[in-house]
């Protein structure tokens, strides 16, 4: 087994600016968009675990297949594998993807999150599928 850690720049309007995007229109378009807000999703995990005085604790994993969960934590005994996607509008891709993340320890995790760049939160699929507005009711 090879580990490579991944980086993320949780400081994102700071990341966008070194980037030279300035404003959304950029944004849009840009090839680190999805990256961009990953990092933004993750940096909202991170802030609001030290806020309630636990560690980080939030890892990734991907397999030698490339099947990869964007961010797995514990949620009491199981894990809970969250996909992240910036598009704001879910796609059957976006479900297939959450659906193997949620498979990578089976019987082990809860069912799996698909956190988006839309605006609404439902159920989808065996999926919860979490609109960025509402991303700071889950982490």
């Amino acid at each position: 087994m090879v580990k490579f850690p991944k980086l993320y720049f949780l400081d994102v309007g700071l990341a966008c600016w070194l980037l030279g995007i300035r404003n959304a229109d950029t944004l849009a378009l840009h090839p680190l968009r999805g990256a961009l807000f990953e990092s933004l999703v993750v940096s909202e995990f991170i802030k609001a675990r030290y806020n309630k005085g636990l560690s980080s604790d939030l890892y990734f994993w991907r397999d030698n297949n490339g099947v990869e969960a964007d961010l797995v934590f514990e949620s009491g005994a199981k894990l809970q594998p969250v996909e992240i996607k910036s598009g704001s509008t879910v796609t059957s891709d976006y479900i297939k993807a959450g659906q193997r993340a949620g498979r990578f320890a089976a019987g082990e995790t809860e069912p799996p999150w698909l956190m988006y760049g839309g605006d609404e939160s439902y159920e989808r699929s065996g999926l919860k599928v979490i609109g960025w507005r509402d991303l700071a009711n889950w982490v």
